[in-house]
């Protein structure tokens, strides 16, 4: 398995010879320059709602990739209007794909699309195999939603939550929701990227490690070494 920061929320992740993306959005973010977004090719486009900050780039790389769009019916009914292919889902259901069981989970949070239409309910994806089990949170406040995670997939190896706070969950609500979530490996999202959500990584890191967890800050356009 390979997990790739591409800025924001934007991650791609490789499981059995499949691309995952994650909310590209990465074009408009000047932290992500270094990124060379016409060379991602994913398989699917997994897409947690419909703000801009999350969908940017799905349009461009789906139609270029032919990649498969998953999340709400009505963001995937959005962009099937634009010719592009995809996978509708609600909140509490499950499918299997090709590269293992996804699960459409709750998250607290809003969604509008780039025109202003609805975007449905915002989610996160729980996503397990046989060799993997991990949690994208999208972006979400702190709920006890999540204590029902451990019961719907095999333990986590991994989970990805936002900790920039203003408009998701700060660092101290991902510390409790890690333990929500009986997860000890974190991987941050949703910071720094524009002045609402800049983050006092020694802090967080810190606020974790107190607890006997690892939150890891991954860098832009490297691969994410897990523990």
């Amino acid at each position: 398995m390979n997990i790739s920061y591409l800025g924001h929320s934007s991650f791609l992740i490789e499981i059995k010879d499949k691309k995952l993306l994650f909310d590209p959005m990465i074009k408009a973010n000047p932290l992500a320059s270094s990124v060379q977004v016409e060379s991602i090719k994913p398989d699917y486009i997994l897409l947690s709602h419909g703000h801009e900050d999350h969908v940017a780039d799905a349009e461009m790389l789906a139609k270029h990739s032919k990649a498969t769009i998953i999340s709400s019916y009505e963001v995937v009914t959005w962009f099937q209007n634009k010719g592009i292919e995809g996978h509708p889902m609600n909140l509490g259901g499950k499918w299997e794909f090709e590269f293992g069981t996804l699960k459409y989970v709750n998250a607290v949070h809003s969604s509008m699309l780039p025109d202003r239409s609805y975007g449905g309910p915002s989610g996160g994806f729980l996503i397990w195999n046989e060799e993997i089990s991990f949690y994208f949170a999208g972006d979400t406040a702190l709920t006890y939603d999540m204590k029902l995670i451990p019961l719907f997939c095999p333990k986590l190896d991994f989970a990805i939550l936002p900790v920039g706070d203003n408009f998701t969950m700060g660092y101290e609500d991902a510390v409790l929701a890690s333990d929500f979530i009986g997860c000890d490996t974190i991987i941050a999202s949703h910071f720094d990227t524009f002045g609402y959500i800049k983050t006092d990584k020694e802090k967080a890191i810190l606020a974790f490690e107190e607890k006997g967890k690892k939150l890891i800050f991954p860098v832009i356009n490297e691969n994410i070494k897990l523990p």
